[in-house]
């Protein structure tokens, strides 16, 4: 049987092409990490049973810490010893019982081997382990990795607050705006979603079987198990949900991968405006030495950043939705079919973390090119026309927008058409004076004010 042994080899490009920039999440989601968190839960879940239940006599302080060695030193060598171990179980939660189980039976921990996995259902590991990977990645990965799109944008807004731009509706000239207070949108819609995505508390359950403490009521039925339950989990900074089949319903984690799902989509329309503000010539790609745009076409700069964020970002999403249509639903008290599903939480999180880093690094690539920007609006003298109806409506001059409409649609209007207009028309003096102000390059409204808000704004 051929197996990987260069990454060149890889299937997947997370685990090839972009193992740098995902290397982070592997210490929560690859195959190691998952068999360690579980390893770690069963001997957090045997301290709790001498400690809390009762269960088990005390253990010594040596004990103790025999058991902490096997958890916190836990390597790739007793892996690989639990992956061999399941290729006779075909059980993989069992193998890790054998795992410990043998490691155990030779120490003064021997009779306390039989309380391994105790009354616990594979699930009851498997989603602890599961949320607590979600949680950290979450602190230590994911929320790192957004605040640096956000302190980008924010570096972006206090620089061009104030730079005048033409915006664009329908794809076709509208009326000005700032720079600054385009990417300002961007920046207050991030800060609320991360807002949400940092409160967020997940759900696990330690409920056995089919959920209802099975097991363990019949063979303990002095321990109160809800109160075990509840405060085994809490130890962990998770949510205990007691009302459960033998699987923890994912709607609680459905509901962070949605909330993921809805940054990720905020952050595609970012990459999408910042390539086409690139193609149109109001960003500037900077030049780095040595690198190549294109294989026959010497000149090319390629805004690539921006179009490897929207790719990667496509397919995590495409993953989360997978996930938000698949994992609330299970038939009866259980079947298998979530569980493969769930394996790929590092897939997702990890295609939307290389979109992460390329929209951070195509961020830091760009400048705006202020120049171009006036020089786009000084031709467009048309997008005045908008306060100059309105200027004339708030004097009482009926038909004002109709005017201004036989004026300037599908005209080519220049400044000095425009102020031409503006004299013959028959309005007081100081109407004149308020329409001739008017100038595509000071027709920005509170534009600048608004981005000052967007990066004081508090969620």
């Amino acid at each position: 049987m051929k197996t990987m042994t260069d990454d060149l080899q890889a299937l997947s490009p997370l685990d090839g092409r972009y193992a740098r920039e995902i290397d982070s999440l592997r210490e929560h989601f690859s195959e190691f990490a998952y068999i360690r968190q579980r390893v770690r839960l069963e001997i957090a879940y045997l301290i709790s049973l001498s400690r809390d239940a009762k269960l088990i006599r005390p253990f010594t302080t040596a004990e103790l810490n025999l058991l902490g060695a096997l958890s916190n030193d836990f390597s790739i060598g007793d892996a690989r010893q639990v992956k061999n171990i399941e290729q006779t179980t075909r059980h993989d939660v069992k193998a890790i019982e054998n795992f410990l189980s043998a490691r155990l039976t030779s120490t003064t921990l021997a009779d306390t081997v039989s309380r391994l996995h105790f009354a616990l259902t594979s699930e009851d590991v498997n989603n602890i382990a599961q949320a607590i990977a979600l949680q950290t990645s979450r602190s230590e990965v994911i929320i790192p990795a957004l605040d640096k799109i956000l302190e980008s944008l924010a570096t972006f807004i206090r620089e061009h607050k104030s730079t005048p731009m033409l915006a664009h509706t329908h794809g076709q000239p509208a009326v000005p705006t700032t720079f600054g207070k385009e990417l300002a949108v961007f920046y207050s819609r991030m800060k609320k979603q991360l807002a949400a995505l940092k409160a967020h508390r997940f759900e696990a359950k330690l409920t056995g079987a089919v959920g209802n403490f099975n097991a363990a009521q019949s063979a303990a039925p002095q321990v109160d198990w809800f109160a075990f339950s509840e405060n085994f989990i809490h130890g962990f900074g998770l949510k205990p949900n007691l009302v459960t089949t033998q699987i923890l319903p994912y709607d609680n984690w459905v509901k962070y991968f949605n909330t993921l799902h809805l940054i990720n989509s905020i952050l595609l329309d970012l990459a999408q405006d910042m390539w086409r503000y690139t193609s149109d010539g109001y960003l500037k790609l900077r030049v780095v030495k040595n690198e190549v745009g294109s294989s026959t076409m010497p000149q090319k700069i390629n805004p690539i950043d921006f179009e490897n964020a929207e790719g990667n970002l496509g397919i995590a999403n495409s993953l989360l939705e997978g996930y938000a249509r698949k994992l609330p639903v299970s038939r009866l008290q259980r079947d298998l079919s979530d569980s493969t599903v769930r394996r790929t939480f590092g897939t997702a999180l990890g295609h939307a973390l290389v979109a992460y880093v390329s929209l951070t690094r195509g961020m830091e690539r760009v400048e705006a090119d202020e120049s171009a920007m006036r020089s786009e609006l000084e031709v467009h003298w048309e997008v005045v026309a908008e306060g100059a109806q309105t200027i004339l409506r708030a004097a009482g001059v009926l038909q004002a927008y109709d005017q201004l409409k036989s004026l300037t649609r599908g005209q080519d209007i220049t400044e000095e058409s425009f102020k031409h207009w503006i004299e013959n028309l028959q309005v007081d003096e100081k109407i004149k004076s308020k329409l001739r102000s008017l100038s595509p390059l000071s027709y920005v409204g509170l534009a600048e004010e608004i981005a000052g808000r967007a990066l004081l704004e508090k969620t």
